[in-house]
């Protein structure tokens, strides 16, 4: 035993030198390709950076109002990040990418499920932002969370991202409470080669892609596939003893995007997609009902999209959107139970309630009185569909008047024996508007609007939005902008029917048992606070911002600064636990919540720095009716926990600092450092990659290396959530023809 922790000593000694060792030489190629600007190349990146009509002087977004605008003219701050900035970085992960954006962070729940909110007032799952891909809806169907490990979105494809910050409801309804991420990927013209990137690191990181196209004048199309493949974290601790932590996942995506042109004005987009692979689950972290092994859940996704595009004219054009998605999830695995269970089951004794003895508070019904224990095995399979339509109209009546207007349905199919015992759907039929009005020059309004029809309550619902910008020498533009949104409670939330048929149950002596199913009743450690059965109601925000856009040009750089103030009030907030033996979730909390958020970017030739900075001031309170305690009086803690349950994700203080810097000899160094406060500790990491780029007639190579050092060496969020080697390397290579 001492030779070994000799060498397991010896082993951390060596890792933290090469770390050192590494920020060195990053630091020092960094600082000698700033020193010599002269020399510095500033090399093509191999990917095209520009979408058509969104090259212009002032950075241009579709996202905000589905109005191509210049940022001046934008109802809101929106963040752009464009896929390149994601690559010289070295981002590992699609989740990772939203550390750039201010006011966003990002972490990880339960068994390695990463997380990404805005302004915290999030769950296990986040269901308070729209994502897009392209257009459409990435969240599943009825649980509403956003299943960032599985998403079919290579790093490689990524053309731009747009990150529209605060309620957005007026352009794509209830789940746009508190923002819309859009992810824009690359046009299957710019993929007419052979391209692949191999890259491989610590914990088990390994993610290969490759795709091949062609493009003409009629017909283009590509053909991807990209394969994850990571451990996750290392171990997680019980009672101070170390374990280890099955909470990787193995993901491999196919994909295939193409676009047919009939005419000069009118095109058919195509795209299509298959996930299959593994999410390891751990046995202590995750499964009902006592696990025998781990849970681990099978992927089985597909998607298939369309989308038709005509132009009446330069100034008049629509588009048509269909969409169909389906998630199926399998996850099967045996359990175990006392004797105790058993008789508690037959007797419909809720199985996880606390009996008091004169030895303090035990579970009666996990007590062994002699019998053989009970084997069964139980799933907790789920399929989700999604079918959606959508048309937009854009119409340009003058440079000073546009507008936007559309409608859209949707329908969310689910099967699943285990959470809603069936099969059921839900609708949602939407109008949506915005105009932009310019006046003078120096002047731009914008008012917009949805209206929604959703079954989950079966009422109506209206999101509006005005804004004012007031504009100074095309540069620079302050906005006023008010706008409100609600959230309805997604199917689960609403009307669950939660529970776990009991099959293959042995011994003989329990045969009785098979077929029975355990439910939320069965399972509940306090019966008395269960709220299942209650109608919940809509979430609302009423939202005020402040902010500022500006790009200043210098003689050989171009400065761009955006700075919003804001004032939220969210209303009847759902929370609550969501647990087999707790269910607990009613509109119960309040948040006011204001704060301010920076983004700047500074470009040189060559030299590219960006930072962000986000601070977010929250205050919440309960509303709901008084939780009382056995003998009548209010339970201060248990209100205070309902409102803990939304500032779980919720930071005072987070941003980033990034430094992209070309160097001689076809070389490239990036350096970031992200932070957030306020969690159980602060999340503080240093990424650097050095990259060595290869410009050839028939190819273009690159070969990097990339280390992320940890700087805080304690978890964040969460006591499992752990790294042994502070000190993370990862090596890639990659080639285009």
């Amino acid at each position: 035993m001492a030779i070994t922790n000799y060498l397991f000593a010896k082993q951390r000694s060596l890792h933290r030198l090469q770390g050192r060792i590494w920020l060195s030489v990053s630091l020092s190629a960094a600082l000698s390709g700033t020193a010599l600007p002269g020399t510095a190349q500033t090399l093509d990146s191999g990917f095209e950076d520009s979408i058509p009509g969104l090259n212009a002087a002032i950075p241009e977004v579709l996202t905000t109002t589905r109005l191509r605008q210049p940022k001046t003219r934008v109802p809101g701050s929106t963040t752009v990040i464009a896929g390149d900035l994601i690559r010289d970085l070295g981002i590992r992960s699609l989740y990772e990418v939203f550390r750039l954006v201010p006011g966003m962070v990002v972490n990880f729940v339960g068994s390695h499920q990463p997380v990404v909110t805005y302004h915290g007032t999030v769950h296990y799952e986040q269901r308070r932002m729209q994502v897009l891909v392209d257009g459409r809806t990435a969240h599943r169907a009825t649980l509403s969370d956003m299943d960032w490990e599985t998403m079919p979105v290579p790093l490689e494809l990524i053309e731009r991202i747009e990150v529209a910050r605060g309620p957005n409801s007026a352009a794509y309804g209830i789940n746009a409470f508190l923002g819309t991420i859009n992810i824009i990927t690359r046009d299957p013209a710019d993929s007419a080669n052979l391209e692949t990137t191999v890259t491989s690191g610590s914990r088990g990181y390994l993610r290969t892609f490759a795709s091949t196209g062609n493009a003409d004048s009629s017909y283009d199309w590509r053909l991807s596939f990209e394969r994850r493949k990571f451990d996750g974290f290392d171990y997680q601790v019980d009672d101070d003893e170390r374990f280890p932590f099955n909470d990787g996942h193995d993901i491999n995506s196919f994909i295939y995007d193409s676009r047919l042109t009939f005419t000069p004005g009118t095109n058919l987009e195509l795209q299509g997609g298959v996930v299959d692979g593994t999410k390891y689950q751990d046995k202590d972290k995750s499964g009902e009902l006592n696990p025998l092994d781990h849970p681990d859940i099978d992927v089985r996704d597909y998607y298939l999209q369309s989308k038709l595009n005509h132009s009446f004219s330069s100034e008049h054009f629509i588009h048509l959107q269909a969409s169909v998605e389906n998630f199926d999830r399998r996850q099967e695995y045996a359990i175990s139970f006392p004797d105790s269970t058993v008789e508690c089951l037959r007797n419909n004794t809720p199985l996880y309630e606390y009996t008091y003895t004169a030895g303090g508070r035990e579970r009666r019904c996990f007590i062994s009185q002699g019998g053989p224990d009970a084997f069964a095995v139980v799933d907790a399979d789920s399929e989700d569909t999604r079918i959606e339509l959508e048309a937009q109209d854009t119409l340009i009546v003058s440079d000073s008047l546009k507008l936007v207007s559309g409608a859209g349905f949707r329908k969310d199919i689910f099967r699943s024996e285990t959470y809603f015992n069936g099969r059921g759907n839900n609708y949602q039929s939407r109008l949506f508007g915005n105009l932009e009005y310019s006046p003078w020059q120096w002047v731009t309004f914008n008012a917009g609007g949805n209206w929604e029809r959703t079954s989950t309550t079966g009422d109506s619902y209206f999101s509006p939005r005005a804004a004012a910008n007031f504009v100074v020498n095309n540069n620079h533009a302050l906005r006023f902008v008010f706008s409100q949104a609600v959230r309805t409670p997604d199917g689960f939330e609403q009307s669950p029917d939660w529970g776990y048929t009991l099959r293959n149950v042995r011994p003989a002596i329990y045969s009785d048992l098979d077929g029975r199913r355990v439910t939320i009743e069965d399972a509940a450690q306090e019966t008395g606070i269960l709220t299942l059965g209650n109608d919940l109601e809509e979430e609302t925000i009423t939202s005020h911002e402040i902010s500022y856009f500006g790009q200043f040009p210098l003689d050989q750089a171009l400065f761009s600064l955006e700075v919003r103030g804001f004032r939220d009030e969210l209303r009847d907030m759902i929370s609550g636990v969501i647990q087999l033996k707790e269910w607990t979730l009613e509109n119960n909390v309040a948040v006011d919540q204001k704060g301010f958020e920076v983004e700047a970017s500074l470009d040189f030739p060559g030299t590219l720095l960006r930072a962000s900075y986000g601070y977010l001031d929250q205050e919440t309170w309960y509303t709901g009716a008084p939780i009382l305690e056995s003998d009548g009086t209010v339970n201060e803690n248990e209100q205070r926990y309902m409102t803990e349950l939304l500032e779980r994700m919720s930071v005072r203080h987070s941003g980033s600092l990034a430094i992209i810097q070309d160097l001689p000899a076809g070389f490239k160094w990036s350096g970031a450092f992200y932070w957030a406060d306020e969690f159980n500790t602060r999340f503080e990491r240093f990424d650097t990659r050095l990259v060595k780029q290869i410009f050839q007639p028939r190819y273009t190579a690159e070969i990097a290396l990339s280390m992320q050092h940890y700087l805080n060496r304690e978890p964040e969020l969460s006591s499992d959530n752990n790294i042994e080697d502070h000190n993370q390397f990862f090596v890639e290579a990659g080639i285009r023809f």
